[in-house]
């Protein structure tokens, strides 16, 4: 029976039933009249029943089911204001701890970049022309293939990174991270390059997992920032890093606890070794056994932070063996609303690989194939002023030094490099930058040869 043949009016209705009921129309009885008429307001409550379930409720029953509704969380305030987004109740991975919450997040980056080298080109598609990189300025004969500016465009430092974050019922957090960006070099000989799709392979950055007890000590487990590297010093650049000379920059596998200021690690070896006399190109053994051990100190405060920070390493090439340890001290120093300065200084034997992006080597070989720890030091300082909301500049300098026993290395190895930035960043509206940098950078040899750089290096940058 539909609905629409149960809508008639009440006397209609009973008249129907009664017929059906009544054969021969026989209504005379009023005991039986009594009990036909109880059923006939008996089905007519039904009916009403069914059409009350099966029609849209009115408008106001709507209104009055959505403002219970919203009204279900309680709040302090009865301010009207947007909705209450729903609790999820179960993860969006299903293989997750029940209760993780999820992050994600990155930045678009564009490069573009003139180039000016006196003693000849960086080679085109190396680390040297995606940004500053001191090791890579060509130093030799002044009359080489330099002069000329070149262009280089690429959004190969863009960036994407994602998050897992869970609390334990006993109060414990674990993290997972990982980050990656394009800066990965071409996949293939056809696309892999400049001449048709530009095409970059993913990079691995960070890969991490922590877990932190609710008193703060924590362990982590991954790949990310080595300890002995300050993160929070570094400039505001438009570069990829800005002050590279004298930059403690190292990602790497590692294994470390923190609790309070201190921190404490062990870490991925690796020796980088100069062959004797130069005769060869530099390499790295694989041969390390034991691995490197850093150890922090950090305090912090309204005016800025200041931290220091150990190495200790051991150099393995071959059979031979020997040590070295780095100190570094660098920090944040606060200078008012719209003024910090950000520093470091660096140094110690077998520092190589840890500094510049491995501008000298950790351990120069002997003529007999043993190995010696090469010292070195670096270090930068950088000015950074707000001129409004929407405009920022820098100022940096920054410089690195290795004492090379030419009996050793021969003439032809790096004595040091230099640098000078100034740039001017401007936020037309929040995460987006429009900067350009100036950098000025210097390469010079034991035997007094050099190479200049100059470079004006733009970007536009929105994060996410």
């Amino acid at each position: 029976m539909s609905i629409s043949m149960l809508i008639t009016p009440r006397r209609t209705l009973a008249a129907a039933v009664l017929l059906a009921l009544v054969p021969g129309g026989a209504l005379a009885q009023t005991a039986k009249e009594a009990e036909l008429e109880a059923r006939v307001a008996q089905l007519e409550a039904m009916v009403q029943q069914l059409m009350q379930e099966r029609s849209p409720p009115a408008p106001a029953a709507t209104a009055q089911a959505a403002t219970a509704q919203a009204a279900q969380p309680a709040t302090a305030s009865s301010t009207p204001g947007p909705p209450t987004p729903s609790i999820q109740a179960t993860p969006i991975l299903p293989a997750a701890n029940a209760g993780t919450t999820f992050g994600f997040g990155g930045f678009i980056k564009l490069d573009a970049m003139a180039t000016d080298t006196s003693d000849g080109r960086i080679a085109d598609g190396s680390a040297g022309r995606l940004f500053y990189l001191p090791g890579a300025i060509p130093v030799g004969d002044a009359t080489a293939d330099g002069g000329d500016a070149y262009t280089d465009f690429h959004a190969q430092f863009s960036r994407f990174w994602f998050s897992a974050d869970h609390v334990t019922d006993g109060g414990d957090t674990v993290k997972a991270y990982i980050e990656a960006d394009m800066f990965g070099g071409g996949n293939n000989a056809l696309v892999g390059n400049e001449t048709a799709t530009n095409t970059y392979a993913l990079s691995l950055r960070q890969a991490y997992v922590s877990w932190a007890n609710p008193d703060g000590a924590q362990w982590l487990a991954g790949q990310t920032w080595s300890n002995f590297q300050d993160v929070a010093a570094l400039p505001d650049a438009v570069d990829f890093v800005g002050p590279t000379d004298g930059t403690i920059f190292v990602r790497q596998a590692q294994l470390r606890y923190s609790s309070g200021p201190w921190s404490f690690s062990v870490e991925n070896p690796q020796t980088t070794v100069t062959p004797y006399l130069n005769a060869a190109a530099r390499f790295n053994s694989g041969d390390n056994v034991a691995p490197d051990a850093t150890a922090r100190w950090i305090t912090r405060g309204d005016w800025g932070h200041f931290t220091v920070a150990g190495l200790l390493r051991q150099f393995k090439a071959g059979d031979d063996t020997a040590s070295g340890g780095a100190l570094s001290v660098s920090g944040k120093f606060n200078l008012g609303a719209s003024d910090d300065l950000r520093y470091a200084v660096n140094g110690g034997s077998g520092i190589g690989r840890y500094l510049a992006f491995g501008l000298g080597s950790d351990v120069v070989q002997q003529a007999d194939g043993d190995i010696e720890a090469l010292d070195g030091y670096g270090g930068f300082v950088a000015w950074r002023h707000v001129f409004s909301p929407k405009l920022r500049g820098n100022l940096m300098y920054s410089a690195a030094h290795f004492d090379n026993d030419v009996a050793l290395t021969g003439y032809g190895v790096t004595e040091r490099a230099h640098s000078l930035h100034a740039n001017l960043i401007y936020s037309p509206m929040p995460k987006l930058d429009v900067g350009a940098e100036l950098i000025f950078g210097q390469r010079m040899l034991e035997d007094d040869r050099e190479g200049d750089l100059n470079r004006l290096h733009t970007t536009v940058k929105y994060s996410f």
